[in-house]
């Protein structure tokens, strides 16, 4: 199959489609920061996704600007720039200070030390095309980690026979935002955007499998629960001075441990959210 142009009409509708889709991924945690700012508390929430997630579309607006004629690319990774600095300013507003502590050292290691890093080597050492395939298996590389990431979340499901923490809508636009990419890169012939995407789709198909065959399925907490005794006092109603007191074992769930695994699994979705091209 030989490349087309950038302009060609194809091309150009599978690129709109994808900011289009992206873009609603990209706002996904919108509800998310609205709660963490009325609650003024991250909540135990973790930073590290919106981190990744800018780091990303960084890596992606710098292949853009050096390989050129991919101006589609541009767009929607500098709606994510915004985006997630957003998402990180709020989160460092309302932390703990040992959270902010971390944000901050996450921020200039991966934002800056590393990003740092590549810029200046891949200029110094690298020179027209061997620049853009230097950055694009760098790109492509990253992707696919940050795509395989929610393979986790994937096994708790599984464990757990719940999809709570797994929507089918989430699942569903981070396939068909793959589908675009994939085939935008497919006609360019850009192995470094076709390629990751394949991951994404793979994973999408997969997650919206497992949702079909747990959908109905009641959580599995069994290993979670504690059998723990309570008192029920019983008035014997033809002698009613007599008391009888008998013990019955109630399960009840340990919320603490609830609460964990759901905000790991919320960290883990908006992983998920953020490995967009």
């Amino acid at each position: 199959m030989t490349s087309v142009s950038h302009t060609h009409p194809l091309v150009f509708t599978f690129g709109i489609l994808g900011n289009l889709v992206s873009f609603m991924v990209f706002i996904a945690p919108v509800p998310t920061f609205y709660r963490i700012v009325k609650k003024k508390s991250s909540e135990g929430f973790h930073s590290l996704p919106y981190v990744v997630g800018l780091f990303s579309a960084m890596l992606w607006i710098y292949y853009a600007m050096v390989k050129t004629n991919v101006t589609l690319l541009i767009t929607i990774n500098s709606f994510g720039c915004i985006a997630e600095t957003v998402y990180v300013a709020i989160y460092f507003t309302y932390a703990t200070k040992k959270a902010r502590m971390k944000t901050l050292g996450l921020v200039l290691l991966l934002n800056f030390g590393v990003f740092g890093l590549i810029l200046f080597l891949t200029q110094i050492l690298c020179q027209g095309t061997k620049r853009t395939e230097v950055i694009g298996w760098i790109c492509m590389a990253f992707s696919i980690s940050v795509f395989v990431a929610p393979l986790s979340i994937m096994g708790r499901v599984i464990r757990t026979k719940s999809v709570e923490f797994m929507p089918f809508n989430l699942s569903l636009a981070l396939t068909v935002s793959a589908v675009m990419w994939f085939l935008y890169g497919l006609l360019l012939k850009d192995v470094y955007v076709a390629v990751p995407n394949i991951s994404g789709m793979i994973l999408g198909v997969l997650q919206m499998i497992l949702y079909g065959i747990y959908r109905n399925s009641k959580s599995n907490n069994v290993a979670t629960e504690k059998e723990l005794p309570t008192t029920v006092v019983k008035v014997d109603q033809e002698q009613p001075t007599k008391v009888n007191c008998e013990v019955y074992p109630v399960n009840i769930s340990s919320l603490d441990s609830e609460n964990g695994e759901g905000k790991d699994a919320k960290n883990l979705e908006d992983s998920q959210i953020n490995s967009q091209v």
